[in-house]
């Protein structure tokens, strides 16, 4: 099998993971850490596209578990977001990172974080490097092993 068609697999099977358990996803730490993580996949390589960033929107604002909150709440915590990464990549992602880090007291949504992440990174069929790599940070800040997710 490609790459390609392990990583569209793979974010099918987390999007499906998902779904099963959105009654359970429903706190402010798991909306905050999922658009942090969203804005952090969405920069991963330093900079964010207009294109990029309308097509990050569009999933967040399809995505069936997301749909838990508001659309409009969901784009202005995305978009804050992106803002501090913007602005300064590597002080922002330190923001970002402690946002991601407050879904860690639940593990169920500590992992669902982890899974918006790789479902969004892998949206267009090339979960890279620079996007794997900050999935495994986000790992890290929410104390999950990076392996248990194939980082």
């Amino acid at each position: 099998m490609a790459l390609w068609d392990r990583i569209r697999e793979s974010a099918s099977q987390m999007q499906t993971q998902l779904v099963a358990r959105k009654n359970d996803l429903k706190s402010g730490a798991f909306r905050d850490a999922s658009m942090a993580v969203c804005a952090l996949v969405a920069a991963a390589d330093g900079t964010v596209d207009p294109s990029e960033r309308q097509r990050v929107a569009q999933l967040i604002a399809t995505n069936e578990v997301l749909q838990n909150f508001p659309a409009d709440d969901l784009r202005r915590r995305f978009e804050e977001n992106l803002g501090r990464l913007t602005t300064d990549f590597g002080f922002g992602k330190v923001s970002v990172l402690q946002e991601i880090a407050k879904a860690k007291k639940k593990p169920a949504e500590a992992r669902a974080v982890i899974q918006i992440g790789i479902v969004i990174g892998g949206a267009d069929g090339d979960f890279d490097k620079s996007e794997q790599a900050v999935v495994r940070e986000a790992c890290y800040a929410l104390d999950l092993p990076p392996h248990e997710f194939d980082l």
